[in-house]
């Protein structure tokens, strides 16, 4: 203390305890590689204080506006699965590896996107290109809507190449499966290939367009 000049185990009984400074909160990786335009909203809190986030406009983005590439490691296995989360993978000198990401600080914004449960929701599609994985808007987004995700249809096949699975135990469910079609499937007039929604119809038209 230096008040009293002593060196004591604990706090000062006679000037009492320190006023204690925190160091400033860094934000990770993944939260410091969001642009500007855009933003993260705690959509729930789930036990042990555990944030479900989503990713939201500020400003109206203009379609089909490239994102990415997503950044996450390569592993041969999935690690963290998240149910509101697309399941991603990519071909690497001749391999299929995961882009997994186990925390923050391995990855950028894209790993907050949530999947889009119908055609509704979907504002992006995923899909490969060179070895990564971006995401393209697929209409216009305006502002205080929320990114969702789903596979574009080259990707959708990609990912229907094996069935995917966290665990062995009972209790843990496979991952969503890519390759059942969903009753309102959308259907190509040119080659009668089904697709789960009218975006990834509209994206496998265009390999017709451009081979006419």
């Amino acid at each position: 203390c230096e008040d009293c000049g002593k060196s004591l185990i604990g706090e000062c009984k006679l000037h009492g305890p320190l006023i204690r400074a925190k160091d400033r909160v860094i934000p990770s990786r993944a939260r410091l590689t969001l642009p500007h335009y855009l933003t993260l909203r705690v959509l729930e809190l789930r036990a042990g204080n555990q944030q479900i986030l989503g990713v939201f406009a500020k400003k109206v983005i203009q379609k089909r506006t490239q994102f990415g590439p997503y950044v996450g490691q390569l592993s041969t296995k999935l690690t963290c699965y998240d149910e509101s989360r697309l399941v991603l993978q990519v071909l690497k000198d001749g391999g299929k590896y995961f882009l997994d990401t186990p925390n923050e600080d391995c990855g950028n914004w894209m790993m907050f996107v949530r999947l889009a449960r119908n055609q509704e929701e979907q504002t992006l599609v995923a899909y490969q290109h060179c070895g990564e994985v971006y995401f393209t808007t697929v209409k216009p987004i305006e502002p205080h809507t929320e990114l969702k995700v789903w596979y574009a249809a080259d990707y959708a096949k990609f990912m229907e190449a094996s069935a995917v699975f966290i665990k062995e135990e009972s209790d843990v469910s496979p991952l969503p499966p890519v390759a059942k079609e969903p009753v309102d499937s959308w259907i190509c007039s040119s080659c009668g290939s089904t697709f789960a929604t009218v975006a990834l119809l509209e994206s496998h038209q265009c390999i017709h367009k451009d081979r006419v």
